[in-house]
């Protein structure tokens, strides 16, 4: 059987995710779906110019997962530019460092780093306030923390 696959950390997420090859008609489009980690393995690598070790500790992975991730990926915009392929920057397995936490007196929603204060309202400065993913994105860390 095999093992679950196990999120990986992803701190990027581009504003454009659908990339097309100029002048060819939609009816003859294919598409490559790039995983989003997929991307950001390319990014710290490529980009950032992390090594292997960095990346794959920055995406919380072996270094070995990091590998397959990034040969996946590079492997996968190759064939699309190569082909002439769009690319769909679209799903994976992931997770964010971020949270989305509710303001139960003023209603405020916003999003912060999972090291920072979450006890307090940014714009009220109210204590009352949640943790507003589905528990299933967040189950670990809002375990921790003490005032939710």
């Amino acid at each position: 059987m095999a093992r679950p696959i196990k999120f990986r950390r992803v701190e990027f997420f581009p504003e454009d995710n659908y990339f097309v090859p100029w002048g060819k008609p939609k009816c003859e489009l294919e598409e490559i779906i790039l995983k989003v980690e997929e991307l950001e393995a390319m990014r710290l690598k490529d980009i950032e110019e992390l090594n292997q070790e960095e990346c794959a500790e920055k995406m919380q992975v072996s270094r070995q997962t990091f590998q397959n991730i990034i040969d996946s990926a590079r492997k996968k915009v190759a064939i699309a530019l190569t082909e002439g392929k769009a690319i769909n920057i679209n799903g994976g397995n992931y997770t964010t460092n971020h949270c989305k936490f509710n303001c139960l007196d003023c209603g405020e929603t916003y999003e912060i780093n999972y090291d920072q204060d979450r006890t307090i309202c940014p714009s009220c400065g109210s204590q009352k306030v949640m943790c507003s993913k589905k528990k299933q994105f967040c189950k670990k860390w809002c375990k921790t923390s003490n005032n939710l």
